[in-house]
């Protein structure tokens, strides 16, 4: 059994999409539903920036800075501690809000959505080219959550958690094809949520409400379950000098007074396979 470690106090109401970046010194996550963006600095302390009423995804920029997924579209920063300057729309549906997403190997960004109700079928999957055109590119999605890419770049995992279902997709230049099942979740076991691909192409992957992280071979066959203090688990990546922290963040919304104590932390497992190394947004 894999030792879990808490590694910050509870400083999200609704932790997500953690990523590890030698952009900003370490580990960032977000407060999504509060519009934080959190940052672990070596010392132990946790820097918040505020950046609205949503703060979905995070991602470092090549050319410096960060991209921050908002409430309706993307904030783009300059500097890695400073506000976003700048704004991409994506959206303006009535109740349609960002949520997930990554960077694809030709420096694209792809964000998903939900909607405040959590309509079925309303929300959709976005791409955002480095010159900053848009399109989408999926419909029919409930809650667009982790994305992620096989260390080749051949292949896409992507999670509808509306769906209870991680699909995979073939890659070609940056385009997400041949969408088909890979692996699916009762929902009475929790609602598979953020990943995060290592180095051999293993997929770990958060289940809210499950209180554990899983862990999928390329062909989706099960290897790990990683139990965790908290039941609300959402999602996770590698990080660490070594790329080889499981980094994993917590929620304690809707739990009220039957919070466990550490909902809304972040948490850290030693494992033995590095991650892949961040890949950056090239507008």
């Amino acid at each position: 059994m894999r030792s879990v470690e808490q590694v910050t106090d509870v400083v999200t109401d609704h932790g997500e999409g953690p990523v590890w970046s030698a952009e900003w010194g370490g580990l960032r996550f977000v407060d999504m539903l509060a519009g934080g963006v959190l940052t672990l600095r070596t010392d132990g302390t946790v820097d918040r920036l505020d950046v609205g009423r949503v703060a979905a995804m995070v991602r470092p920029r090549a050319g410096g800075g960060y991209v921050v997924a908002t409430e309706t579209g993307l904030g783009l920063a300059e500097a890695p501690d400073a506000l976003p300057t700048r704004d991409v729309a994506l959206t303006r549906a009535p109740g349609e809000r960002m949520n997930e997403g990554a960077v694809a190997p030709d420096g694209s960004l792809y964000v998903g959505s939900s909607t405040w109700e959590v309509t079925p079928g309303a929300a959709a999957l976005y791409r955002v080219h480095p010159d900053l055109r848009t399109e989408r590119v999926l419909e029919g999605v409930t809650i667009s959550n982790g994305l992620g890419f096989s260390p080749d770049h051949t292949r896409a995992y992507y999670v509808d958690s509306g769906a209870g279902r991680m699909d995979l997709f073939d890659v070609v230049s940056g385009i997400l094809l041949e969408r088909r099942p890979f692996v699916s979740l009762p929902r009475e076991e929790g609602d598979l949520d953020g990943l995060a691909v290592d180095a051999q192409g293993t997929i770990w992957v958060a289940v809210y409400g499950g209180g554990h992280v899983r862990r999928y071979s390329p062909d989706g066959d099960l290897l790990e379950v990683v139990d965790l203090p908290v039941p609300h688990v959402t999602a996770c990546t590698l990080g660490g000098p070594g790329l080889t922290d499981l980094l994993v963040t917590t929620s304690r919304g809707g739990l009220g007074a039957d919070a466990p104590v550490g909902a809304g932390a972040v948490y850290r497992v030693d494992v033995d396979v590095p991650g892949l190394p961040v890949l950056p947004f090239a507008g």
